[in-house]
């Protein structure tokens, strides 16, 4: 069993279901017993505040990447509305304007130094607090914000789906970036039309997506569409167990945990 893993779970653009993808993966680890750790890196649209009802903060993870505060004083423990073992913690990009504003003007001196902090979550959370996984939610695309969390993860999960544009720039980002840090990649196929499933099969769709990307296959996901008219506000790992979302999730989570994603 692989323990104190750092996943980013990225996307070439967004509507890609990337952090409806962070949230639910963050969910399964737990209901699975793990303490884990979700944070949120993409400071430009920052939406988990949104998705997990949490309108105020004494401390974001701005504060954190500024220097302002240590990373204790920057998780919110939400694991007393959690219905198992499992422990989770959130890290939350503050969504205020203002704040947007000031992250998106920071310069590569800041970035550097962001990075840094980043890396050092390895030891802080992983080592001495013991949490099994961390978990970044990022930015869509090429931001720096972006790059930082790949440099620190073990694991990118590329949220992607069959949309040309989508599928050129996720084979680009495969090549000039991923590649360039040598990281464990394995790509999720979102909201995949069920015609497309009907069409090939699925063991036929998975042999399709790697000859495009050329990584391995952590999961297919069709197109729900209860999943989509939730639009965030149920956490299908946690409060639809039976539903082939669900499964699809801990399927991923149990690749992930024994080692073979």
């Amino acid at each position: 069993m692989v323990l104190g893993r750092i996943i980013a779970v990225h996307s070439y653009k967004g509507g890609t279901g990337k952090t409806l993808l962070s949230v639910n993966l963050a969910a399964t680890f737990v209901k699975h017993g793990k303490k884990v750790c979700l944070l949120d890196l993409d400071f430009r649209a920052p939406s988990l505040s949104t998705i997990l009802k949490i309108e105020k903060a004494e401390h974001w993870f701005n504060d954190y990447l500024n220097g302002t505060c240590e990373i204790d004083k920057a998780l919110i423990d939400l694991s007393d509305g959690i219905n198992n073992d499992g422990k989770l913690f959130v890290g939350l990009a503050n969504p205020a304007t203002e704040a947007i504003r000031d992250i998106s003007a920071k310069d590569r001196k800041w970035e550097m130094r962001a990075l840094g902090r980043l890396l050092a979550l390895r030891n802080s959370l992983l080592n001495d607090k013991g949490f099994d996984y961390l978990i970044f939610d990022t930015s869509p695309g090429l931001q720096y914000s972006s790059i930082n969390a790949i440099v620190s993860a073990d694991l990118v999960i590329v949220a992607t789906t069959f949309d040309k544009s989508d599928v050129d720039g996720t084979r680009r980002m495969l090549r000039e970036l991923y590649d360039l840090f040598e990281k464990k990649t394995e790509i999720v196929l979102n909201k995949v039309l069920y015609d497309v499933s009907s069409k090939f099969g699925k063991e036929e769709v998975q042999t399709r997506i790697k000859d495009i990307y050329q990584v391995p296959i952590l999961g297919i996901i069709p197109c729900f569409c209860d999943v989509s008219k939730a639009e965030g506000n149920i956490i299908f790992a946690q409060e639809r167990l039976e539903h082939p979302f669900t499964k699809i999730l801990d399927e991923m989570a149990y690749k992930i945990d024994n080692n073979k994603a």
